[in-house]
């Protein structure tokens, strides 16, 4: 095997271990979502739907939406 190999498979040998130890080391999910992020409505996305206008303040549902994130909560803790 000639000598320019060697540090190449050192290398890539130390490269697979570094990524499975930040695989196993990654932070777990703490808890299943919650009731109120499965209940929300998922948007659609159809072609010939009208996209309605608003003037004013008006809740709309049934929104043509491509794209909406992420659904979740976020629990935050506040001095009062």
């Amino acid at each position: 095997m000639p000598f320019f190999l060697i540090p190449l498979l050192i290398n890539l040998i130390i490269g697979i271990a570094l990524q499975a130890l930040g695989y196993l080391l990654m932070p777990k999910s703490k808890s299943e979502k919650t009731d109120e992020v499965t209940d929300m409505d998922s948007p659609t996305a159809e072609g010939g739907r009208p996209i309605p206008v608003v003037f004013g303040e008006i809740e709309v549902t049934g929104v043509n939406i491509v794209w909406f994130g992420d659904k979740a909560t976020t629990t935050r803790k506040i001095k009062a």
